[in-house]
């Protein structure tokens, strides 16, 4: 049994945020009891003020299921329990969940592997991640499937995996959806790879309506780009290039989103970066289709002209557009256009990124700056709430996948983050086997300090976290 002391628990799923100890048991949540503690008739005795405006009766609907004797543990013998952690201001939260990371294994285990991502996943706060399909060989079977589940069973937290739509990534065959979802498969998802067919894009979405599975798809025409990872705009054109338009989203983002509604499918827009896309899934939404977004932490958080600053560091698929763009992706999670906040985490050697910037490949790390920058740059300015950013990166990935977790309640998976919203840390060294961010060397806020998985510490000593 672990007890954590002391803490702000935030369950966005419950509309709980209060001061109290949690219990964990057996890898289950066993209790949750306001620091005021609670009255015979199983009521809280005195609310505590939530930071949302949630009413304190939402905490004793937490902690209803309780029985006396686990409640009674706030009086009793610290002994009792295997680990005591104080989370005195500190907030305790649902695991992350992260949709989109790149592991790179198996094929390109110089890069990544699960092991190694898993660890920076740990280290970030995520207790969940899905991991992409294009490994090599590309994730089109049941055997390289069964690969990338088991390994993952073998690092502390929960490594997903989606399968490819198409075979090969060659945009013209299903893969054998059924088969792969019985053998474990998340969704579905060319990404790295832009569906172009659109005749086979409305075939996909029928037989994932059909399962009831998700898809998502990598928004990119390559007939509108010259050199991909570098907005078409000012900056591409002071370095003398042609970039990629955010006409090459938008054209495939409104396809798509017509596509969903006309097929029932539930579809992802993986890693959105057009204002414009952010208005035709918002569109979309109000139509009826099962559309749903994704943002990264750096398209909300850096405009094109990091490009200038950090170089390779800073060139991605799709690429960091407008300050412009930037603020209607804010104005997207604010309104809940865009539902999460997934990382595309993309570990490359630093070989591979001292290339010149129009040969080096797209991509940069994520999950070990992801919280931090969604505190530093949503949460401090005042676009969210802190329990809006767990809504965003815990109980909406989990919703989309259908999860058992992103839950802050009696019964639900044991599945934790602590961390320190005040904290202030330097970006210096990662888990992951590469280290190509333009964080690197920042000064970010909210400081993850403990991730708890299956109800084992998987992450952190109460030091400095690492």
């Amino acid at each position: 049994m672990i007890l954590i002391r002391n803490g702000r628990v935030i369950g966005p799923a419950e509309g709980l945020d209060i001061k109290a100890d949690v219990v964990l048991d057996g890898g289950k949540i066993a209790c949750i009891v306001p620091a005021a503690g609670l009255g015979k008739d199983g009521n809280v005795i005195t609310g505590s003020a939530a930071a949302d405006n949630t009413a304190a009766d939402h905490a004793a609907v937490a902690i209803a299921t309780a029985d006396s004797a686990t409640v009674d543990h706030a009086a009793a013998d610290s002994r009792r329990y295997t680990q005591v952690i104080d989370a005195e201001g500190m907030i305790v939260a649902p695991g992350l969940v992260d949709v989109h990371v790149h592991f790179r294994d198996p094929g390109l285990t110089y890069k990544e592997d699960i092991h190694t991502g898993a660890k920076a996943a740990a280290k970030g706060g995520f207790t969940t991640v899905v991991c992409m399909a294009n490994t090599k060989p590309i994730v089109d079977n049941k055997e390289t499937l069964g690969y990338v589940l088991e390994e993952g069973k073998k690092t502390g937290i929960h490594v997903l995996s989606c399968a490819a739509v198409s075979m090969g990534f060659k945009g013209q065959e299903l893969t054998d959806m059924e088969g792969l979802l019985a053998a474990g498969a998340a969704g579905f998802t060319d990404d790295g790879i832009p569906l172009m067919d659109g005749a086979f894009v409305r075939a996909a979405m029928e037989e994932a309506a059909r399962l009831d599975t998700v898809l998502s798809f990598h928004e990119e025409d390559k007939a509108f780009i010259r050199e991909n990872g570098i907005n078409h705009g000012r900056v591409s054109d002071r370095l003398g290039i042609y970039g990629s338009p955010a006409l090459a989203e938008d054209s495939l983002v409104a396809r798509d989103c017509m596509i969903a509604l006309d097929t029932g499918a539930t579809v992802d827009i993986q890693h959105i970066s057009s204002g414009h896309s952010v208005e035709m899934v918002r569109l979309a939404k109000k139509l009826g289709a099962k559309v749903w977004a994704e943002v990264t932490p750096h398209h909300f958080t850096l405009t094109e002209d990091a490009v200038e600053v950090h170089g390779t560091l800073a060139k991605m698929n799709p690429p960091l557009r407008t300050e412009q763009d930037r603020q209607m992706l804010i104005e997207g999670l604010k309104d809940g256009t865009i539902d999460m906040i997934a990382t595309d985490h993309a570990p490359h050697s630093k070989e591979e990124k001292e290339r010149p910037l129009t040969e080096a490949p797209s991509g940069i790390l994520g999950l070990e700056t992801a919280l931090a920058l969604g505190i530093t740059n949503l949460v401090k300015p005042g676009h969210l709430t802190m329990s809006q950013l767990m809504e965003k990166m815990s109980l909406n990935p989990a919703r989309l996948y259908k999860l058992d977790c992103g839950r802050m309640e009696p019964g639900a998976p044991a599945d934790l983050v602590i961390f320190d919203a005040g904290r202030q840390w330097k970006v210096e060294g990662f888990e992951s086997k590469s280290s190509n961010s333009p964080f690197l060397g920042e000064t970010l806020t909210g400081k993850v300090m403990y991730t708890i998985c299956g109800g084992k510490v998987v992450y952190g000593d109460g030091g400095d976290g690492e």
